[in-house]
């Protein structure tokens, strides 16, 4: 808990200096988004040092939609994002697969403060396999997140949630905790149970605290940077091992369509794995906004 309160304010603290100039929402939906196709290939032709003809995608979806009227706020985020890669000579693999969406709403206490209430849904979209067996599929893992809080928020592009009272649920298929299924054996084998589900168990109820923060600024010009960070702690199990989900993205226009895009992402979450997950996709992108 001591460390979620930490981060929060050493975020809180960076993002204050940040900007010090107040801006005024204007009131009534604001709704933006952009679709993005990231594109990587390599090939080779009697090249000496070696090397292995691949070609690789991922297209993904950004979308805001936030509302203002009066003292409420209503802020709402989904991001989805699929790839996929083929190596030649051997089957597609995927490389990315992932569905968020984060809703929080506030209602003005004094200045930036707010008091808030939040919803957080994630998964994946398709199914995941290892050595040959199925590992999870779409709403198995299910990760729900809700519970009230504080909102410090200077705008839509800079803004700090905590919510000391959160409860979180982690939803999954009977197939995969069912002891007498390879999907379980494999899994719990490699994780020691799934996602922190118990054996013949399809539920896991937590209640914790939670911090979710965002930024976005530009970096210079065409050049934009987003950044995602959300922490947790359960109470009731290890509070010392907060769960970690931070993201950069970086975007790079070239012009109106392309860019080079950059996202990375760190994750750290004891019921999944034992030890941080790390992503990192570069490539040229296709992009398209409404």
């Amino acid at each position: 808990m001591k460390k979620v309160l930490a981060l929060a304010i050493l975020f809180g603290a960076l993002t204050l200096n940040a900007q010090d100039k107040k801006e005024e929402p204007k009131e009534g939906w604001k709704k933006s988004g952009n679709i993005s196709f990231l594109f990587n290939q390599s090939a080779f032709n009697n090249w000496l040092a070696g090397g292995t003809n691949n070609i690789s995608g991922t297209l993904g979806l950004n979308y805001d939609f936030n509302y203002v009227k009066g003292d409420w706020t209503w802020d709402n985020k989904i991001i989805a994002s699929y790839g996929i890669t083929k190596l030649k000579g051997e089957d597609m693999q995927k490389t990315d697969d992932r569905f968020e969406f984060n809703s929080l709403a506030g209602k003005k206490a004094s200045e930036n403060w707010y008091y808030s209430a939040f919803f957080n849904f994630k998964t994946q979209m398709s199914s995941t396999d290892v050595n040959g067996v199925q590992q999870s599929h779409f709403f198995s893992p299910a990760y729900f997140q809700f519970g009230p809080g504080m909102l410090w928020k200077k705008n839509d592009n800079l803004k700090v949630n905590i919510a000391p009272a959160t409860s979180k649920l982690i939803v999954v298929h009977d197939e995969f905790t069912a002891q007498d299924t390879p999907q379980a054996i494999e899994s719990f084998n490699a994780a020691g149970g799934y996602f922190g589900v118990e054996a013949n168990e399809t539920l896991r109820y937590e209640l914790g605290a939670a911090v979710s923060a965002y930024y976005k600024f530009t970096l210079m010009e065409n050049v934009s940077v987003e950044n995602i960070l959300n922490l947790y702690s359960n109470y009731l199990e290890d509070p010392q091992n907060v769960d970690l989900d931070y993201t950069v993205n970086v975007v790079m226009k070239i012009n109106k369509y392309l860019s080079a895009n950059l996202a990375l992402q760190a994750i750290y979450d004891d019921n999944a794995f034992k030890g941080f997950q790390t992503r990192e996709v570069f490539g040229l992108g296709v992009n398209y906004g409404f």
